[in-house]
């Protein structure tokens, strides 16, 4: 059974579940601290039903300077994960995810193909708070239970979180006034071969074997397999 079905029976639970959301204040700073370090926007996919996290998607468009689409959830920050006690100190507890599309994707299609990086971003952004855990730096997720594609269109299948940066890309470090620090993870596709390799060399390993092309953040699903 994949970590994802087990998540989604976990959330067929009726047991009540408290809802969490960034108080009016946190989600202006928020929504500042976004423009300041990746641009300015005015499209959010809102959520029309949050069970237990109100987790909207910000979207960056494409500019002549950053021709691609970023993408921000907005909300998953609000829960505090469950961190290893020996990691406390270093505040991960408290994370948003980050995903780049080329500017010619169509983000309002609601086909699969097009779909699936929103879909797993709302899926990334809940799974720690449904399943009692943690996302961080070079965690690896694996998207279906029988390591398929995620779509039609591609033959990647996982995902290995990094860390995002800003339009200087500097690593971003971002701690609300009411004293939660948001860590912004990156989310990079992987295919079935790189996250075995990952998982048995380690994640310097892995991106060691990548071009500097394909280190670029915006996804490319037809890119090389590094590892096949």
């Amino acid at each position: 059974m994949g970590i994802f079905d087990k998540f989604k029976k976990k959330k067929g639970n009726k047991e009540e579940m408290p809802m969490y959301e960034y108080s009016e204040k946190e989600m202006q700073e928020f929504e500042c601290f976004i423009q300041e370090n990746f641009g300015e926007f005015k499209d959010v996919f809102h959520e029309i039903f949050s069970p237990d996290v109100h987790l909207d998607l910000i979207i960056i468009p494409p500019t002549d300077e950053d021709p691609y689409y970023k993408m921000v959830t907005m909300g998953m920050g609000a829960y505090a994960m469950n961190v290893p006690k020996d990691l406390k100190e270093y505040n991960l507890e408290h994370a948003e995810m980050v995903f780049y599309l080329p500017k010619n994707w169509n983000i309002k299609s609601q086909d699969e193909k097009d779909y699936w990086p929103l879909r797993y971003m709302k899926i990334l952004g809940r799974l720690p708070l449904g399943m009692d855990t943690w996302l961080g730096y070079g965690h690896t997720i694996h998207g279906n239970e029988d390591m398929s594609p995620f779509a039609e269109n591609t033959e990647l299948n996982s995902f290995v979180l990094l860390n995002a940066c800003n339009l200087m890309y500097e690593q971003l470090d971002f701690t609300l006034s009411s004293g939660k620090k948001i860590n912004f993870y990156q989310m990079f596709p992987l295919y079935q071969e790189e996250l075995d390799y990952k998982l048995e060399n380690g994640l310097d390993a892995l991106l060691d074997l990548f071009d500097e092309e394909d280190m670029l953040p915006v996804l490319n699903i037809k890119r090389r397999n590094y590892c096949k």
